[in-house]
């Protein structure tokens, strides 16, 4: 594939996690000429333009504004105005590793039309709530089964790590703006993308380091919002006649909170296992308080 690769970034007043990830997509190893950066501002109050600015020589970058209306309708305003045949989807608060355009391309070419998901890496080992809050990220992929071959995917990939021919995107209609915050646009967007007919492919070096601080109350209600995009992905698969989400099995709890365990020392797995049980309760409050919202 030897056509421009278009990146999207949405972003909300994080001007210095925006400025380190276009500092990542500079250092980039991919051929200059070969990609653009399409920067979407979603209503945020801290000026873009100069950090944009800085990156004028080094890249084609364009800066776009709208009114905040969320990030699914930020990356789908950046898709629209994206040149590129084949779409990366990054978010502002994530530094993309040197190989990371080069990796989406090749399994892109190994795999045509296909959606590429890549690898993303906590940076903040040290913050336990970020660290849990991407176990659970990781745990999914495991159990949807990630490996460091292609194959089919049968679950969703995090919007944060995404490459998609741009063909394929507009055909199903991006992503469904109506979700009303970050949680389940992207899982949404991967169902349909099956529900078409189209595949999907895991690509482990496609990597991304994330940088995102939570604190437990940060935590909390992120996983609160998870829980109602949860209640929104499954009334949009019964608004279009699909098989509503089903509840996992006990077990798939029973592994998610034990997951820290394989990977963490004795004390330290505990503690990140008890976040993982709490990222749940969450999880289903926020479900059911969003069910009641919508009612």
């Amino acid at each position: 594939m030897s056509e421009l690769i278009s990146v999207v970034i949405p972003t909300y007043d994080r001007p210095s996690q925006l400025d380190e990830c276009l500092k990542g997509l500079a250092l980039s190893h991919f051929p200059r000429d070969r990609f653009e950066v399409v920067v979407v501002d979603d209503g945020g109050r801290a000026p873009l333009d100069r950090i944009v600015d800085r990156f004028r020589g080094t890249f084609r970058v364009t800066l776009e504004r709208q009114v905040n209306s969320g990030p699914a309708a930020a990356r789908n305003r950046g898709a629209a105005l994206a040149r590129g045949s084949f779409l990366a989807f990054i978010d502002d608060d994530c530094v993309p590793e040197p190989g990371w355009l080069a990796a989406l391309e090749r399994h892109s070419v190994a795999a045509p039309g296909h959606l590429v998901g890549g690898q993303t890496i906590n940076q903040l080992a040290d913050n336990p709530y970020s660290t849990a809050s991407q176990y659970l990220v990781s745990y999914l992929y495991n159990y949807t089964g990630a490996g460091d071959g292609p194959q089919v995917w049968t679950a969703f990939f995090a919007s944060n790590n995404l490459g998609v021919p741009a063909e394929g995107f507009h055909r199903i209609g991006g992503f469904d703006p109506t979700f009303p915050l970050a949680a389940g646009e992207d899982r949404d967007f991967c169902a349909r993308w099956t529900e078409a007919g189209l595949s999907s492919i895991y690509a482990a070096d496609a990597r991304i380091m994330h940088r995102h601080h939570l604190g437990l109350t940060s935590f909390w209600r992120q996983h609160v919002n998870y829980g109602r995009g949860a209640f929104h992905f499954r009334r949009a698969r019964l608004e279009r006649g699909a098989d509503p989400a089903r509840p996992e099995p006990l077990r798939f709890y029973r592994d998610l909170v034990l997951y820290p365990f394989n990977h963490e020392p004795r004390a330290r797995g505990f503690a990140l296992s008890s976040l993982l049980g709490l990222s749940q309760i969450a999880n289903v409050l926020g479900y059911l308080g969003e069910r009641r919202r919508q009612r």
